[in-house]
């Protein structure tokens, strides 16, 4: 999860497939219908599984490791399947001890001091980064360039400190949505970015809150809550999007530009934005390196699936309307709120009350835990491109459980200034957790609804929309509503 998964899944997603190496896939969801769909598309016999925690007591790499481990034996059987597993976790770590005694094949062992969002040219990105193919000498090469650069007393020439004193003077000056605008082929870089940038500064009621995979649109739906920074990939450039982000540029909104000679320099900007948020953090006047709030919703989702242990069901729950399959829920503030505002007591009534409250400088958040897919993202994107262009405010996308280990330590811990849509789900069918009485699907339900309890105690403005088990319709329902009201 988190730092452990997001630099792996860059590079899958930048390099692509290499040729004569392994496929690497990255699973970061509790999601039943997402384990499945990669269950689906690998053969157990055959799979190398990296299970990657840091401190070894995260919830879902360790319950992915008793699922996967579970079928595997089945595959291949006991006295293989240890074989089967490399595990990368910091020394003296629970995980590190079950390794041993279940001998994996390997055990990378990370450093303590560093941070799992600051890993990434660490084990925690390297190890997975071999496997696919990379050649990691060059990889690390391209890297000592940056960290040669980024060792320069004089700020004016060092490119981590440039970049995060402008992201931290930004933010102080009011354009803290740092919106973020890639190359296609090195487009999921952001998803790396809006970690870093979130849930390391997303605390003490300020936040850089990262705005990832919004399309760029005509100048005029921008406020002046944003600074934009443009990673091009100069072997593969974008026409098209050189035209556009040079329109923002001369519309009068501020651009960083960065060039990206090839994809082996990711591990350049890899070190440059570690810097640059440690820097802009200093400026910011945050501790660029604690998460508290993240914490905060592990705590809430223990103590749920600690009493569906015990009681072999979720506490009870009611929503304040239902109408078409589709149930809302909020506390009571928000409830009476939207109650008090909207025009009709139906989808749309509430939906439009809660974007209502949508105001200059604030940003919407769309918060899916349901399964990541091509075709529910295309759904959402086209409800939060609605939202942005009618609303003229920055808009996030993040699917559940993912997002709890990156941005949503910004929602929790930053400006009170999101407006927050939580998607949530029935489970088609469910998968059972080995050794728990628990399933994922009930693990899902705990995140979500922790999720939802610690926004609500930090007073932020949140609807939650439960869906029934079709959850493509249900999308198409939702994003249909959204698009109508905006």
């Amino acid at each position: 999860m988190g730092g452990s998964s997001l630099c792996p899944e860059v590079l899958r997603k930048s390099f692509g497939k290499i040729d004569g190496f392994p496929d690497l896939r990255v699973l970061d969801s509790t999601d039943p219908a997402q384990i499945r769909a990669i269950e689906n598309r690998i053969d157990l016999a055959k799979t190398l599984f990296f299970v990657s925690s840091k401190s070894g007591t995260t919830l879902e790499p360790n319950i992915f490791k008793q699922y996967f481990y579970a079928r595997a034996k089945e595959a291949v059987g006991a006295d293989q399947v240890g074989s089967r597993f490399i595990a990368i976790t910091d020394p003296g770590s629970k995980l590190r001890e079950e390794a041993a005694r279940e001998n994996f094949r390997k055990i990378f062992l990370g450093v303590p001091s560093i941070g799992g969002r600051y890993s990434a040219l660490s084990d925690f990105g390297l190890a997975p980064a071999a496997a696919m193919g990379i050649d990691v000498g060059r990889f690390l090469d391209r890297a000592s360039e940056m960290v040669k650069a980024c060792r320069d007393g004089l700020a004016q020439n060092n490119p981590g400190v440039i970049l995060g004193a402008v992201l931290g003077m930004a933010h102080n000056l009011g354009r803290g949505k740092v919106t973020i605008v890639a190359s296609p082929p090195i487009f999921d870089v952001g998803a790396w970015l809006e970690q870093l940038l979130a849930e390391s500064t997303g605390k003490n009621g300020k936040a850089l809150i990262p705005v990832n995979r919004e399309p760029l649109a005509s100048r005029g739906v921008y406020g002046d809550d944003r600074v934009f920074v443009y990673l091009r990939l100069d072997s593969a450039p974008d026409v098209s999007q050189d035209t556009a982000v040079a329109e923002l540029e001369s519309a009068g909104q501020p651009v960083i530009s960065i060039s990206v000679a090839d994809v082996y320099d990711l591990s350049q900007e890899f070190f440059r934005w570690e810097i640059a948020t440690a820097v802009a953090g200093s400026i910011i006047g945050i501790n660029p390196f604690d998460q508290p709030d993240v914490e905060a919703s592990k705590v809430v989702t223990r103590k749920l699936t600690e009493e569906y242990e015990r009681t072999g069901s979720l506490p009870p729950e009611s929503p304040f309307s239902e109408a078409e399959g589709i149930q809302l829920f909020a506390d009571r503030k928000n409830a009476e709120a939207l109650q008090k505002t909207a025009s009709e007591p139906s989808l749309k009534g509430y939906l439009k009350a809660l974007l209502d409250q949508l105001q200059p400088h604030d940003y919407f958040a769309l918060l899916a835990y349901v399964e990541m897919n091509d075709t529910h993202e295309r759904t959402l994107q086209v409800a939060r491109e609605s939202v942005r262009d009618a609303k003229r405010v920055a808009t996030c996308l993040g699917f559940g459980p993912r997002f709890l280990h990156s941005t949503g330590q910004a929602y929790k811990g930053g400006p009170n200034g999101g407006v927050f849509l939580q998607v949530t789900c029935d489970d088609a069918t469910d998968l059972p957790v080995p050794d728990q009485n628990y399933t994922f699907g009930i693990v899902k339900a705990a995140q979500a609804r922790g999720d939802f309890e610690v926004l609500n105690e930090r007073g932020r403005r949140a609807l939650r929309v439960h869906l029934g088990a079709d959850v493509g319709d249900g999308l198409r329902r939702l994003g249909a509503a959204v698009k109508a009201l905006v």
